[in-house]
């Protein structure tokens, strides 16, 4: 998501700060800015767009000083605008504050600041930690930061200058990366390695809930209460475009290793203490959800399987009918619609051109929409009656990987939302699957720990041509985004399928050779999908079986490979499930030696019909 960069030392500190931050352009970013404390005391240039922009404004009027901070922000609470942009002030001007992450209990902590006469400047989650540092301009720097890291709920990575102690910067982590760089006489902070690899290869971890206290010559670290901490060294052997994909060989690698951090950080201030669903952006009144009697869901490409998934969560929780269509057909076909219907629409880049006709097509006809997208203030979210954001930060590989599990997460959670507001589910049972839901990012974590056992069944199918997914119910739409990643990067003919569906003509290709992958973890319809399953190993297919820990012994008569993925609820399990078919699509590429990041003839947004 965001970055950060600070300076401490003899140099001018824009000649770090502004190549730091170019260097973390590929995190993807809406607005950038810097702060710097010198001679005039504290200047901050700031401006929505590119770092040319920043550059630009720079250039126009240029600032000086040997200490310093800069951003570029990945919009989240606020549009990407220069007002919004960080670093951010307090009322007088004295501090300056840079934020990666989410501060759960901002509007709280906002209420309180106004109520006690500060005044805002912008419509951010970070400008309350300017205020609350303000609130403590009696205390030492660092002490200020630990009482403010104490207050703040959610996911933090600050930096904090403030102008009567001009040397120093002091930072803080909870959630959110951050990392120090030591160097000879200068220090260095950032939310990645490369925005200071070109300065220094030393290179120090902060730990969640520690603050650290940066000087020209020395780098303490201490816990919440002041304690100092052992600080934990080690040396960089990358070079800088290794850095930026974080040692990983491909942005899609990193990106499918991502996933629990991207879905910790889309359930982040939705699920309250007492496990209840709370969508604070969502800003659709009651009455509207109470009175819905037909919902609609219409994507394109990975989105659509995502809302393939939605159709089975809503209607299993709600008992509402619900009709899924791929978006640039759904003006076509002329759908029955009016001001009963919610239509959600979803967009990773919010910029889908047929998504977007799609939902005004729906507006017109006097629906509901409600839009679900990982960029703020797209156009989807412009155009949408409500908006709900993922939050899994930039992707920079074409190929969806973390943007469609935290669709997945999210329209699980949106799914659960309508059931407790209808009242069709009691709430122990939404409250057992809210749980489920909370462990993801845990199970999905144990789940890419099978990466080794897929790559080694991989390796004899670089030339393989045929491949089929099959699955049933919740299975279907994983089956079908299992074919599609195969597709899409490594250039084979691949299906999915309803499993039983196969009978009723193309288990006519299935011959010795054929790679068949079915998914069984919806336990509903697993026996049934077993059933299919035999019926592809006597036709000569090779088959994979996707299944959850536990069932092993019971897919062992059929399979040639079985994969175990960690129990979840059935349709909560699925996301489980995504992890191991996208590593079978990347090691399959990867064998033949294709460049995963950038497939032939795709784009990442699709932005002509």
């Amino acid at each position: 998501m965001c970055g950060i960069v600070g300076y401490v030392g003899p140099r001018a500190a824009l000649d770090v700060l502004v190549p730091g931050l170019e260097g973390l352009e590929y995190r993807g970013y809406d607005s950038a800015g810097v702060a710097l404390i010198g001679a005039g005391g504290l200047t901050v240039t700031k401006t929505a767009g590119r770092m040319a922009d920043l550059v630009a404004a720079l250039d126009a009027e240029p600032i000086t000083g040997s200490v310093g901070i800069g951003h570029t922000r990945w919009a989240t609470h606020g549009a990407p605008t220069t007002g919004n942009a960080h670093p951010h002030r307090d009322c007088d001007g004295t501090v300056a504050v840079i934020h990666n992450g989410i501060v759960e209990n901002w509007a709280a902590l906002r209420a309180k600041l106004i109520a006690n006469g500060h005044e805002f400047a912008s419509d951010t989650d970070t400008e309350v930690i300017a205020h609350l540092v303000e609130d403590r301009a009696d205390m030492d720097l660092a002490d200020a930061v630990r009482d403010v890291m104490k207050l703040a709920d959610g996911s933090l990575a600050i930096a904090v200058v403030r102008t009567d102690e001009p040397k120093r910067i002091v930072a803080a982590r909870r959630g959110s990366p951050l990392v120090i760089g030591r160097g000879d006489g200068e220090n260095f902070l950032a939310s990645d390695i490369p925005a200071f690899l070109r300065h220094t290869k030393k290179v120090i971890a902060v730990d969640d809930d520690r603050v650290v206290d940066l000087t020209a010559e020395s780098i303490v670290i201490t816990d919440l209460d002041g304690n100092e901490t052992p600080i934990s060294e080690r040396e960089i052997e990358w070079d800088l475009e290794a850095a930026e994909k974080g040692g990983y060989p491909t942005f899609m690698l990193k990106e499918i290793n991502e996933q629990p951090t991207a879905i910790t950080d889309t359930l982040r201030g939705r699920i309250d203490g007492t496990g209840r669903i709370e969508f604070s952006e969502l800003e659709l009144d009651n009455k509207i959800i109470r009175m819905i009697d037909k919902v609609f869901v219409i994507a394109c490409g990975t989105s659509y399987h995502a809302a393939m998934m939605a159709k089975y969560a809503i209607e299993r929780w709600t008992r509402l009918p619900v009709e899924i269509d791929i978006a640039s057909e759904f003006r076509y076909r002329d759908p029955v619609l009016d001001d009963r219907s919610l239509v959600i629409g979803i967009s990773q880049s919010g910029e889908t051109i047929d998504t977007l006709a799609a939902i005004r097509y729906a507006k017109a006809q006097g629906a509901t929409v409600v839009g679900l997208s990982n960029v703020v203030d797209s156009a989807l979210a412009r155009d949408a009656d409500a908006v709900l954001y993922t939050r899994c930060g930039p992707e920079i590989g074409v190929a969806a990987t973390k943007t469609f599990t935290t669709q997945l997460v999210m329209l699980q959670l949106f799914g659960l939302y309508l059931a407790q507001n209808r009242g069709t589910l009691d709430p122990g049972t939404i409250g057992n699957l809210v749980a489920a839901i909370k462990e993801l990012p845990q199970t999905v974590e144990r789940a890419l720990q099978l990466e080794d056992q897929i790559r080694g069944m991989t390796g004899e199918w670089a030339d393989t041509r045929d491949f089929f997914f099959l699955g049933r119910a919740g299975d279907f739409p994983v089956a079908m985004e299992g074919a599609l990643k195969l597709k899409e990067i490594a250039y084979v003919r691949a299906e999915g399928y309803p499993a039983g569906e196969m009978k009723h003509g193309p288990i006519s290709l299935i011959e010795k050779g054929v790679v068949v992958i079915g998914i069984a973890t919806d336990s509903h319809v697993r026996a049934k999908t077993l059933s299919n399953m035999e019926e592809m190993k006597a036709r000569g297919g090779t088959i994979v079986m996707v299944v959850e820990e536990g069932d092993e012994d019971e897919v062992a008569s059929v399979a040639d490979h079985v994969i175990a993925v960690p129990n979840s609820p059935d349709l909560i399990c699925i996301v489980n499930a995504v992890v191991p078919l996208q590593f079978l699509a990347y090691h399959i590429a990867n064998a033949k030696g294709l460049d995963v990041d950038k497939p032939r003839n795709l784009a990442k947004t699709v932005t002509v019909e």
